[in-house]
């Protein structure tokens, strides 16, 4: 089959490239410069040099390839996590998604592609009794970032509906870990637990749903051909509150326990909606439709393990 992936050199995409080439399909990545180009080239893939916010470059690079499958991972998040780094990224971050996509889309639909796959989000549900489905609503009256990020997803799924098209597959995705993430061993969250910078606020009982990329990835490659066209829940079977969670992650990368924080002392209302409001995700659609099978959260396990071990 033929895809293409824009998005190719991302956290989610460079995992997808490998395994669409193990699965012999004939890859296409959009690469905006050299550099991305060359990164693609060494994986095998062929290359479009394109930006994603040129109309012009991504219709021809679409016509060109003719592909059967188009695939948006498309984002401009930064390197490190902070807050500060989040509200700089958000506009650049909105306007690539949400333009970009549209442009992707479109020309994805002029030139006869099959099906359109979207990235969205799993983590911003509206609060609720157990974990949130995909029938669910986006918290869209939460803390002003929080909100402000799921009205965002909210509009970028309705403008993938009503560009219309290919078939649409909308992928949303759990908290990122794994290699290039914010939570990698290396990662600049990380690096924030080690140094107790990332606090348990209150009681710590909002709930976060995870993904591993490699297995983010895994659902992209289910989509081209399984499911309906529709939206799916790409999380882990571990949806853990962050009082279990952090603790774990923190004793995973050999740091301190975490520090406690109280609502006045963290003084910031999304961290403290994030520690204490967030539902968390069910993936039984995914697993369902997609025949997603997730790995447990690393952390968790890992800890658990070593527990065990010390134990017997």
């Amino acid at each position: 089959m033929k895809i293409f992936v824009a998005g190719a050199t991302g956290a989610i995409g460079r995992p997808l490239i490998k395994q669409l080439l193990q699965e012999g399909h004939d890859v296409i990545g959009m690469a905006r410069n050299d550099e991305a180009a060359r990164q693609l080239q060494q994986q095998g893939a062929t290359v479009e040099i394109a930006d994603a916010l040129d109309s012009n470059a991504v219709s021809g690079s679409i016509a060109r390839t003719q592909p059967e499958v188009v695939i948006n991972q498309v984002t401009a998040l930064p390197k490190r996590y902070s807050p500060e780094t989040m509200c700089e990224a958000a506009p650049v971050d909105r306007h690539l998604r949400q333009d970009g996509g549209t442009i992707l889309q479109s020309a994805a639909k002029e030139n006869g592609a099959r099906r359109y796959i979207l990235q969205s989000s799993a983590f911003w549900y509206e609060p609720g009794d157990g974990l949130a489905d995909e029938t669910s609503g986006f918290a869209v009256d939460a803390s002003p970032y929080i909100a402000d990020g799921s009205r965002f997803y909210r509009d970028l799924e309705r403008t993938a509906h009503s560009t219309g098209g290919p078939e649409l597959i909308v992928l949303r995705y759990g908290f990122l870990y794994g290699p290039h993430t914010w939570f990698a061993n290396d990662g600049s969250v990380a690096e924030q637990v080690r140094s107790r910078q990332f606090p348990l606020i209150e009681d710590g009982k909002a709930v976060w749903s995870w993904v591993q990329v490699e297995d983010a990835a895994s659902a992209a490659v289910l989509a081209l051909s399984r499911g309906n066209s529709g939206t799916y829940n790409v999380v882990d079977d571990n949806p853990s509150q962050i009082s279990v969670w952090l603790p774990a992650y923190a004793r995973w990368l050999a740091a301190p326990p975490p520090a406690r924080a109280s609502a006045r002392e963290a003084n910031d209302e999304d961290a403290i909606y994030n520690a204490t409001r967030l539902r968390g995700a069910s993936n039984a659609k995914a697993k369902r439709k997609l025949g997603f099978r997730p790995r447990p959260l690393e952390w968790l396990g890992r800890v658990e393990g070593i527990e065990k071990s010390r134990a017997a």
